[in-house]
């Protein structure tokens, strides 16, 4: 196997792991979302607060993998689109890793003030504003940027890319709907918008975990060095 499917497998697995780490931890925390107060007065369920911390800090680390071991095939297409993706993963991260220091300091408050009410919902909002303005919006690098890379290298099937190109901006101006109050972040609007995002990344994880980069890919061949290639000299699959 060639090192670049090696990287082609690990961009699969990392992109997996994102899932495997986001989706439990958001579960996680809701006790904490949905009540703080109750939760800095009550018994609370601190090592469930721990543990979603845990996956969020390996969903920092796989969020950012994806975009560094892509980094070294990608650039190859066009280098400032390869590297605008991982400054897009690096400041999405930076707005997760904000959000676990808010809910570990509700935590933190129940074991040492427990009256700090106001306390307390603040930083349950202040996480809720961390994962709109950061997983909520950067989709857009995921999403848009990181598909139209696929689109133009032929890395994967380029039918695909299109849930990537189309459902970013789609999930972008859902988030932005809710940062102005004109529908609930929670509302039918952004779960409707979410799935073509979902459908995008989760084929990333399967299909180059199983399968790897498509090998007529014309950016995998050796030495290539290619930095604009027109999408018309990209096969479809």
């Amino acid at each position: 196997m060639s090192t670049d499917q090696k990287l082609a497998r690990w961009f699969g697995v990392l992109f997996l792991i994102t899932f495997a780490t986001s989706i439990p931890a958001l579960a996680l925390y809701q006790p904490v979302l949905d009540d703080p107060v109750a939760y800095i007065t009550g018994g609370g369920h601190d090592n469930q607060i721990y543990l979603a911390a845990l996956l969020e800090f390996f969903l920092i680390v796989s969020g950012i993998g994806t975009a560094v071991v892509l980094y070294p095939i990608a650039k190859r297409q066009n280098e400032v689109l390869a590297l605008g993706y991982v400054a897009s993963r690096i400041i999405e991260s930076v707005f997760i890793a904000m959000g676990i220091i808010f809910m570990l300091g509700v935590v933190s408050l129940r074991h040492d003030l427990s009256s700090a009410h106001d306390a307390a919902f603040t930083l349950a909002a202040l996480k809720d504003w961390t994962f709109l303005l950061g997983p909520g919006f950067f989709p857009l690098g995921n999403g848009l940027l990181l598909g139209y890379l696929m689109y133009r290298s032929g890395l994967v099937p380029r039918r695909m890319t299109w849930l990537g190109m189309i459902g970013a901006p789609l999930l972008f101006l859902a988030n932005v709907g809710a940062l102005f109050d004109w529908w609930d972040g929670g509302s039918t609007v952004p779960a409707l918008a979410v799935i073509p995002e979902f459908i995008w990344e989760l084929f990333l994880g399967v299909y180059c975990t199983i399968w790897g980069f498509r090998k007529d890919a014309p950016i995998l061949a050796e030495g290539s060095e290619v930095t604009s290639r027109p999408a018309a000299a990209v096969s479809p699959a």
